[in-house]
Order: structure tokens, then C-alpha cells, then sequence
């Protein structure tokens, strides 16, 4: 049986312990009614995955009605194999063929601990393929499996699509470069840095629900690792996207972000 906290919809192995340490976390929550645990099964009945492009060689996955923190997951097709990037907390018959039908996998990876997913479950119906977890952010894990394996600062599951751990909203919190159908590049950012709905700023925070900000040291440390990557275009985890001219909208946003929390524009509040 496969558990997963329904908070999140991160999977579990048993014995279940008494909260989901990831919801425990001050970057996420637990509900006023305390820990609710479910099951992938229970899930299925009331919940699809639905598949679309997002663009050439990009499609999301995204669960319906939402379950846990309901992020939309990417799967990024090259010659040489896709990779999942942020998988969901479902999976269902239509949805694995789905995703086979674009091309076999050669990768699961996420951003960090909140988009874990059902991760293993997901290695397990494309074929048992690995499942890649920074190792700053391997404590996270939830459900140990032989088909998790841990990297670094950099990892290449496939040649177009290369991993970067960043850190910021977690220790190992990591973005994905994948090469585009049109070669200009794409950043794939979870939630890392995330898009905001102008689509030509993004966020920096440790926590997005409880609204807790990065320091103006860590955003510059994120923004430079993040320039020294090629992309044109990012795409968050939510839907969220810059389009355009997206290294320049992470530089600025950094800049916005470290004048406000370093107190430049104090006399305008």
C-alpha cells in the first residue's frame, strides 16, 4: 500500500510516523484538524492526471481536482530520454501511457522535499528508472527506495536537460536547464524561483504559504548561480512563466527583492 500524506501528497513507507515532517516544517503546514494520511488507491478514485504541451518537447501533468500542494509537474523530451521533473502525487493508467507515449524516461528528479511527489511509484511504472534526490535534501525522503540515488552540484541525467542545485528555499533546492526545441534554452525553476503572474518577475522565499522571506545574501547567491546558466525562458511549478528575456527578469527581481529586505524603500511604507 502506498501512503500518502494528503496535505502535500508526498509518499510514505511505513510505519507512518505521527505528522509529515515535511509539513511540520516551518515552510510548510499541518491542517487544523491535525495529519490526514490517504492512500494512492484512495486518491485514484477521486482525482486524473491530465497531460498537455506546454510547448514543443515540454508537457505538464497536472492533477485534478487538486491534491497536496498541487504542483504541476514537467516532463522534458530529448533524444537521448525525457525527464520528469517535479513528479505529482498520482499516477493513473491514462497518465503512464501517456507520458510512455512521448518517449521512455531516463530520470525523475524534483526541485526539493515539497514536490517529492509519489516519486518511487512514478520510477516504478516507467520501468524502474532513477529517481535523483540532492543529496543536501536526501534527508526529506519519506519512502527509502533502491531506485533513489543521490548528486551533488551538478548532474546530467541526460544529455539536453542538466540538474543545478541552487539552494535558497531548501539547502538543495535545484533547477533544471533543458536545451528547447528551439535551442535558445529553458530554465525549469519548481519553485526555486518562481514566476509571479506579470511573467516578467520572479520570487524568492524559504516559505510561500507561511510568507517567509530569503535574506538579501542567499537571493544574490541564487540570482548568480542562476546567471552563469543559458535560458531564455523559465517555467515554475504552478503554471507560473516567463516567457522572454528571463535572465534578465531573475537579476531584477533579485535587485528588487535585496532593496527591500536590506530597507531601501522603508520610507515608502
Amino acid at each position: 500500500m502506498t501512503w500518502i500524506c494528503r496535505t502535500c501528497a508526498v509518499e510514505h513507507a511505513e510505519p507512518l510516523p505521527d505528522v509529515c515532517a515535511i509539513c511540520a516544517d516551518e515552510r510548510q503546514w499541518v491542517p487544523a484538524q491535525g495529519q490526514v494520511w490517504t492512500t494512492l488507491e484512495e486518491v485514484r478514485r477521486e482525482h486524473r492526471v491530465v497531460v498537455d504541451e506546454v510547448e514543443p518537447g515540454l508537457h505538464g501533468l497536472a492533477v485534478e481536482p487538486q491534491i497536496g500542494i498541487g504542483q504541476t509537474a514537467l516532463l522534458a523530451t530529448t533524444e537521448a530520454g525525457n525527464v520528469l521533473w517535479d513528479p505529482v502525487g498520482l499516477l493513473d493508467v491514462a497518465a503512464v501511457a501517456a507520458v510512455r507515449g512521448l518517449g521512455p524516461v531516463a530520470a525523475i528528479a524534483a526541485s526539493h522535499p515539497h514536490m517529492f511527489g509519489v516519486q518511487v511509484e512514478w520510477s516504478r511504472a516507467l520501468g524502474e528508472v532513477p529517481v535523483l534526490v540532492n543529496e543536501a535534501d536526501a534527508r526529506w525522503v519519506a519512502r527509502p527506495d533502491p531506485m533513489i540515488a543521490t548528486w551533488g552540484e551538478r548532474a546530467e541525467p541526460v544529455p539536453g536537460v542538466v540538474l543545478h542545485r541552487v539552494g535558497g528555499h531548501f539547502p538543495g533546492s535545484a533547477v533544471a536547464t533543458w536545451t528547447g526545441a528551439d535551442g535558445r534554452g529553458v530554465l525549469l525553476s519548481g519553485d526555486t524561483v518562481a514566476p509571479n503572474p506579470d511573467r516578467a518577475t520572479v520570487g524568492f522565499m524559504r516559505s510561500y504559504p507561511n510568507k517567509i522571506p530569503l535574506s538579501a545574501t542567499v537571493v544574490q547567491r541564487v540570482a548568480a548561480s542562476l546567471e552563469r546558466l543559458d535560458f531564455d525562458r523559465i517555467y515554475g511549478n504552478f503554471r507560473g512563466a516567463v516567457p522572454a528575456r528571463a535572465k534578465e527578469a531573475v537579476r531584477y527581481s533579485a535587485d528588487r527583492h535585496i532593496a527591500w529586505v536590506r530597507g531601501d524603500h522603508d520610507g515608502e511604507t
